[in-house]
């Protein structure tokens, strides 16, 4: 129950903002009157570019590759440096609301269609995937006891994420966000507090543990072939920055809302920098219960996935923590799927049915209030969100979704090559075979994969991203002309 009064009381606090930040329209919704502080977005990117599978996730990765992640989050700051100082300045330039319209100006329109696709399919896939994952760690782990059924719990968590973000979407989305990143900052700290407290250390002493375990081991320089070879991980880190952010309007949106170019490229920095200081927490974290499981005499769990959820279940640190890990899970899980559904509103209505630009709109929607159709494409977003994650219900399987949405990432590499091909080289494609390049790129990818893996033994990790963009490249190459 207590669980239940907090989830209410932090509902109640996202409801409360969105009420203050409610007004302004269409520009709000979309673009946040251009008035967004540049500190609370770089703060709010934390927490939107986290997921509550990721909470989950990353401190059990100790258990298999120690703290080896921290050598692709070491890349992640310079794929910031690179979409703040190349692709934010194509942005304000062509003052864009939706990042894809830069292949309409760029290619044409079979191209603008083709990358806002691709982004639309990966999107609503991968965060319903994502959402999916989290409702049913929430379910499993808090609300079965409280005899909630799952469907319920799907239903009251979008509709609420539909109701704080329908009126002023990514100008709420600023505001909500700081405060979801700093609850799910302030719950890795109070959980590492209460570790070290039933360990019996101080903050030295914790550090000193943490650093002479085995499991906190960062780099990997001997075996080129394993996936956690240092520089696989390294140039892995800041194509997936410069293609999952810089070339995702989800994660653009909230950094083209700032006042000018200065201000984005000064979030977008700072919010590097700051990713990479709480991904550290996480995986501290993460070798910290490993020592506690150790302490206590509780055998680890064989998935990594359970490492934090069963300890905290087992109600060994108390139901205090239990609400502080629930309050942690629904921050980092609100603050990627909200600005997910404002991100597919907003792309879907410009991108898809160009409702702001009268000469390509739909015949039928001109006679509309343009406010009207992105309510309408906003509450179709969250049936949509609904049905996905029942879907995912239905298949019955993490693993399922697991390879779902390591399908999806394949779906990035095309918008890399296209996008690396329209700044640096001149040359213009034919439009008419884009949309082949961008399909054919992914499944070649997925094919080499399985190919080297049955005939070498090699499995590619990250870097096949770099692989798909640089066959769609060529793909464009091949099939382009001098302008």
């Amino acid at each position: 129950m207590l669980v239940l009064i907090t989830t209410i009381i932090y509902f109640s606090l996202l409801l409360l903002i969105a009420h203050i930040t409610g007004r302004g329209g269409n520009d709000a919704f979309f673009r946040g009157n251009r008035q967004s502080p540049w500190p609370l977005v770089a703060f709010g990117m934390i927490g939107a570019t986290l997921s509550g599978v990721t909470f989950v996730s990353v401190p059990g990765m100790v258990l298999g590759s120690n703290m080896g992640y921290m050598q692709m989050c070491f890349g992640y700051f310079f794929g910031y440096l690179a979409v703040a100082f190349i692709l934010l300045p194509i942005y304000y330039k062509l003052n864009l609301t939706s990042i894809y319209t830069y292949l309409d100006y760029r290619f044409g329109k079979v191209s603008y269609k083709t990358g806002a696709s691709f982004f639309l399919l990966s999107k609503l896939t991968g965060a319903a995937a994502r959402l999916y994952l989290v409702c049913l760690i929430l379910q499993n782990y808090v609300f079965d006891d409280l005899g909630i059924p799952y469907i319920v719990t799907v239903l009251v968590t979008l509709i609420l994420i539909w109701l704080y973000t329908r009126k002023s979407g990514i100008k709420t989305l600023v505001w909500t966000d700081t405060l979801q990143t700093l609850c799910f900052i302030v719950t890795i700290i109070l959980i590492l507090y209460k570790a070290s407290d039933m360990l019996n250390l101080g903050f030295s002493d914790s550090w000193s543990a943490i650093w002479s375990d085995s499991h906190s081991r960062i780099f990997d320089f001997d075996d080129w072939t394993s996936r956690n070879y240092f520089w696989k991980q390294f140039l892995s880190g800041i194509f997936i920055v410069i293609v999952m952010t810089g070339l995702d309007q989800d994660m653009m949106q909230k950094n083209l809302t700032c006042k000018n170019l200065r201000s984005a490229q000064k979030d977008m920095c700072v919010s590097g920098f700051l990713f990479v200081i709480v991904i550290g927490l996480v995986m501290m974290l993460g070798v910290m219960m490993t020592l506690l499981y150790s302490h206590i005499g509780m055998p680890l769990p064989a998935a990594g996935d359970s490492l934090i959820p069963d300890f905290i279940a087992s109600g060994v640190m108390g139901d205090t923590v239990l609400v502080i890990f629930t309050i942690g899970i629904i921050a980092s899980a609100f603050s990627s799927a909200d600005s997910a559904m404002t991100a597919l509103t907003t792309s879907f209505c410009i991108d898809i049915l160009e409702i702001e630009d009268e000469r390509y709109c739909y015949a039928p929607l001109k006679s509309v209030s343009k406010e009207k159709v992105r309510k309408v494409v906003h509450l179709c977003m969250m049936t949509l969100f609904i049905l996905f994650i029942l879907g995912f219900k239905v298949l019955g399987s993490t693993s399922v979704i697991d390879t779902l949405l390591t399908m999806v990432s394949y779906t990035y590499g095309p918008l890399l090559g296209m996008y690396s091909f329209g700044i640096f080289c001149k040359r213009v494609p034919t439009e008419k075979f884009v949309p082949f390049i961008a399909v054919a790129s992914p499944v070649i990818c997925f094919l080499l994969d399985l190919l080297t893996q049955h005939l070498f033994g090699y499995k590619f990790g990250y870097e096949l991203l770099i692989l798909n963009g640089a066959l769609t490249y060529l793909g464009l190459l091949t099939v382009s002309h001098k302008p």
